[in-house]
């Protein structure tokens, strides 16, 4: 079962940048009053901390 933000028509998403491979999603809806929780990433310039 897989939970999406938003629903799309099929053939909108490029199918090479899709993670989740469709054998394992027998189900899909959209969820309502989604909480995006996605951490954000940090990148430090070269050479610092090491």
């Amino acid at each position: 079962m897989a939970e999406a933000e938003e629903l799309v028509e099929p053939g909108t998403l490029d199918p090479d940048a899709i993670v989740t491979p469709g054998i394992f999603v027998k189900h899909i809806f959209q969820g309502s009053g989604y909480e995006k929780r996605i951490e954000r990433r940090v990148v430090r310039a070269a050479g610092v901390g090491d």
